[in-house]
């Protein structure tokens, strides 16, 4: 990224920051992109996905979350 475009971000209020990435973000999902996982990954989500199963107290509901 250019130091300029940078120096204007930082120029901007936290709230005008936080709309840019917002902006950013949207113009980034509405491209649908697929980003493939490493095997890794994947193992990791597998295994998280297991012992959520195996112990089910261990997570927590949508609610509890936000």
């Amino acid at each position: 990224m250019e130091s300029s475009i940078r120096e204007q971000i930082k120029k901007l209020s936290v709230s005008e920051r936080i709309i840019l990435v917002e902006e950013i973000w949207d113009g980034i999902t509405e491209e649908n992109i697929q980003i493939e996982l490493s095997s890794k990954q994947k193992q990791e989500i597998e295994r998280h996905s297991k012992e959520l199963k195996a112990n089910p107290e261990l997570g927590k509901s949508w609610d509890e979350i936000r």
